[in-house]
């Protein structure tokens, strides 16, 4: 037997976009269980996003529970004229945009505590985690937007239109951004492997 959704179709049945919806169409009318599965479904992709974007993981878990609060509290304002995902990590930007204009703190990169492990690992393992944090340092460089916009295309292959309708701008101010972020992208990772060799 199915979990039923709130159109008469069994949502365990559905997949994606789909379920999302369906979740989304639940939560609008107070259920719990259908909030707790889009949080669930959802919390691993905000918590990379905000990573990414924001560069602070105190504010993640913050940011994430705003977010989904907005979600619970605004579910039956979604009209669908976009994806579902696009919806919440829309709001997901704002909450993080609210969030780094209140912290106080300079954006710094994180000190990965396992980096005293390093010299335990293969060469390739140390050399990929390297590019990883040199790559990191190099997304602190970018404005909040630049970080948004790399990450939503990179990590969460979004398109262009999608990331306007995320952001709240017009797709060639996207697209102005990601020049300008690979630009200052590529000169801050080719001085940095200049000033390794």
């Amino acid at each position: 037997m199915g979990i039923w959704g709130s159109r008469g179709v069994k949502t365990r049945d559905l997949s994606g976009e789909a379920l999302e919806r369906d979740l989304l169409a639940q939560i609008a009318i107070a259920d719990r269980n259908a909030f707790e599965r889009l949080y669930r479904i959802y919390f691993d992709r905000l918590a990379r996003f905000l990573d990414k974007m924001t560069r602070n993981s105190s504010l993640i878990e913050e940011v994430i529970n705003d977010t989904m609060m907005v979600v619970w509290n605004k579910a039956q304002t979604f009209n669908g004229s976009s994806k579902v995902s696009t919806w919440i990590f829309a709001i997901a930007y704002r909450q993080a945009l609210k969030a780094l204009n209140a912290y106080e703190e300079p954006l710094e990169a994180e000190h990965d505590e396992r980096q005293s492990e390093a010299h335990f690992e293969p060469d390739f393992q140390l050399y990929a985690k390297q590019i990883d944090q040199e790559f990191g340092r190099a997304l602190l460089a970018l404005s909040v937007e630049q970080r948004t916009v790399v990450s939503l295309t990179y990590y969460h292959d979004m398109g262009y239109q999608e990331i306007a309708d995320t952001m709240d701008c017009p797709v060639n101010t996207v697209k102005t951004r990601m020049f300008h972020a690979r630009q200052r992208l590529k000169t801050l990772l080719l001085g940095s492997i200049g000033a390794q060799g």
